[in-house]
Parts: structure tokens; C-alpha cells; sequence
């Protein structure tokens, strides 16, 4: 069981030549999710990843408060059982308080 969970998220490894004849499939490979190694003369180049994987990984995605702002304007908080200032009462902001630790 170990071994077929190792071979298959094991990286695949082709030469930039043999790269050029399987591009169409090496493409395929990355965009569901396998990271391709490319090597020449036997030493790691490159690596073909999906689209959404490179995006993860260069932080290219949208910071939480842009896409909470965008979502709030794009819809009535109301109609989905959202009151006005409900983030208001989640933190007692007064000195003194009390901690638990």
C-alpha cells in the first residue's frame, strides 16, 4: 500500500528533449496536479506545475479583507442572516478584562 501511495505522488523526471516530443502530455500531467522535473544531462532544470498551483505558491492570490470587501458590496449581508457590526461583539475590547490562560 505504502509503495502505490509513493509511485503515485512521485514526480515524473524527462529530459528537455523527450519534454519537447510529450508536451501535449506533460501539460496534461501538471494541469491535474503532477509536478513534471525537467532535466538536461541528467541534472533538474525545471519544473512544469498547474496554473493554480504556481499561483498558490508565488502569493498571487487576493488577501482575505479584499475578497471579505468584494463579497460584502457584491451581496446584502441581511439576506443571508448576517445583522450589521456582528464583528463588533466577537472581542471584549474593554482594559482590564479578564484572560484566561
Amino acid at each position: 500500500m505504502y509503495i502505490s501511495m509513493y509511485l503515485l505522488t512521485m514526480q515524473k523526471s524527462y529530459s528537455i528533449a523527450a519534454a519537447r516530443a510529450q508536451l501535449a502530455e506533460l501539460v496534461d500531467q501538471a494541469e491535474s496536479g503532477k509536478d513534471v522535473e525537467l532535466t538536461r544531462r541528467g541534472k533538474k532544470v525545471a519544473v512544469l506545475l498547474s496554473a493554480a498551483k504556481y499561483a498558490r505558491l508565488s502569493g498571487s492570490r487576493v488577501a482575505f479583507m479584499s475578497a471579505f470587501d468584494n463579497f460584502c458590496r457584491e451581496n446584502d449581508m441581511r439576506e443571508i442572516g448576517v445583522e450589521p457590526g456582528w464583528a463588533e461583539q466577537l472581542r471584549d475590547k474593554t482594559p482590564g478584562r479578564s484572560v484566561k490562560l
